[in-house]
């Protein structure tokens, strides 16, 4: 894992009134001495899909980005204000592949660890099994360089940064 810093170690003004008296509140969370304004630094909701060919191989998405540019990735994102996991796996397909999902079904969830700027972003992904309208014609947009297909017990984890992909991986092969 890269070597960000948990955000409450990061964050060191109130973003209610900007004072520099915001001191710790347990492991989690800072409280401003000025405002009484109390932040707790909770994990943010991610999603991930599990997109398999007709041969049985699971699709990752070759990071064109940092963190962890050029690393296996399964497609997915961050969940938008007011959006569902649904929509979000909808919506981050569509941007990232140029395709529409034609069915899904809920995976499990998997904690994780993302390094973004200098922080730790701790997410919850939850991942969904997914089928596409059609995997023809599939771009590789936004902050994805490449697609590849693998099966799962042969995926290289050295090239799998995630922990929560990891994880997913691993329950995979349980099944």
């Amino acid at each position: 894992m890269d070597s960000a810093i948990p955000p409450v170690q990061f964050f060191r003004y109130c973003p209610r009134c900007g004072s520099a008296n915001f001191n710790q509140l347990g492991d989690r969370a800072k409280k401003c001495a000025q405002c009484g304004f109390a932040y707790y630094f909770n994990t943010s909701a991610a999603v991930a899909a599990l997109i398999f060919d007709p041969q049985g191989r699971l699709m990752f998405a070759r990071r064109a980005i940092q963190p962890h540019l050029g690393m296996l990735d399964l497609p997915g994102g961050f969940i938008e204000p007011m959006e569902t996991a649904e929509e979000a796996i909808c919506r981050e397909l569509k941007e990232e592949l140029g395709v529409t999902v034609q069915s899904m079904e809920y995976f499990g969830s998997f904690p994780n660890e993302y390094p973004y700027s200098g922080i730790s972003v701790f997410t919850l992904d939850l991942t969904f099994r997914v089928t596409v309208v059609s995997l023809d014609n599939m771009v590789p947009m936004d902050d994805v360089a490449s697609i590849e297909f693998y099966y799962p017990h042969e995926v290289d984890l050295s090239e799998v940064p995630s922990n929560s992909i990891r994880l997913a991986l691993h329950k995979l092969q349980e099944k």
